[in-house]
């Protein structure tokens, strides 16, 4: 079960965001996988993608 919907995470030494382990499990985010990143003001958005 999906318990928190915001979580404060530190950019890595590379600029790479790490994905909560619950978030992943969430949306089935599995290793290899591919998720779409987009701007809306001054959100960054984070969704699931399908590569078909």
């Amino acid at each position: 079960m999906f318990m928190s919907s915001e979580q404060l995470i530190k950019i890595t030494s590379a600029g790479t965001i790490p994905i909560p382990k619950d978030f992943r499990r969430f949306l089935e985010l599995q290793k290899g996988g591919y998720v779409k990143v987009l701007i809306d003001g001054d959100c960054m958005v984070v969704k699931k993608a399908t590569i078909s």
